[in-house]
């Protein structure tokens, strides 16, 4: 039983990888920008992002209406319902960026000039951080990682898993491919450890009643009857 579960969530993460990747394929020059699986029991509804949503979807529906068989036919998924979604601010997604720095790759920009443009960008756009990281054979036969990255960064934990949007594309080159791998720390997002203390008011609370009957005494003083106390 254990053994069956297991499989059938492995099963069902590589299923939504095979069609994350053919989705790519599909609509990249639509400006990909990841997807969502959402199973219900009408079937599975799948939610793609992307810049040009008119490109998706085709004159009078017939690419998308293709992409929902292919869905069905090739990845046996349930009744798949295929929706588009426009992205809004195309530099803060991860995806997109990946892809476009892979792009300047394939068409002769020099590696840093792509990464520290691609670092700009992000961070003009309103990102708390980015990071960019380059691998592969970038300037001769030798493997090499390059990163640049600016702004507040997290690498691991569930405050990484949650507040980073990953990207990762591939640019095919001479020498070899270049892997290219964008990490954006989404514009408003608010840290575990950063916290606000707001005044009652604000918070709807009524005021405190101040006290009555108390009445601070100096340092001097407070000293003078302690010793008095002590000596009786």
């Amino acid at each position: 039983m254990k053994e069956n579960t297991i499989h059938k969530i492995i099963n069902r993460n590589v299923e939504r990888q095979l069609v994350r990747e053919y989705l790519l394929k599909e609509t990249e020059r639509a400006g990909f920008g990841g997807l969502t699986f959402n199973r219900t029991p009408e079937g599975t509804k799948v939610t793609l992002r992307a810049e040009q949503v008119g490109r998706v979807i085709g004159r009078r529906g017939k690419v998308i209406h293709d992409l929902q068989r292919r869905l069905q036919e090739d990845f046996n998924l349930t009744n798949p319902q295929l929706e588009v979604e426009e992205i809004e601010e195309s530099r803060i997604n991860a995806q997109v960026m990946a892809s476009r720095l892979a792009s300047s790759l394939e068409r002769g920009w020099f590696f840093r000039r792509a990464g520290h443009s691609t670092v700009q960008n992000i961070m003009d756009a309103g990102a708390r951080g980015c990071i960019v990281i380059l691998s592969g054979k970038i300037t001769g036969a030798r493997h090499r990682v390059e990163k640049f990255q600016k702004g507040h960064i997290k690498y691991c934990g569930e405050t990484a898993l949650q507040l980073m949007d990953v990207g990762f594309s591939t640019a095919v080159k001479k020498l070899g491919t270049v892997g290219c791998t964008v990490r954006i720390m989404r514009p408003g997002t608010k840290l575990p450890h950063e916290i606000s203390i707001q005044e009652r008011s604000e918070s709807g609370l009524p005021e405190l009643a101040e006290a009555t009957g108390f009445v601070p005494l100096d340092l001097e003083e407070a000293l003078e009857r302690r010793a008095s106390m002590e000596e009786e």
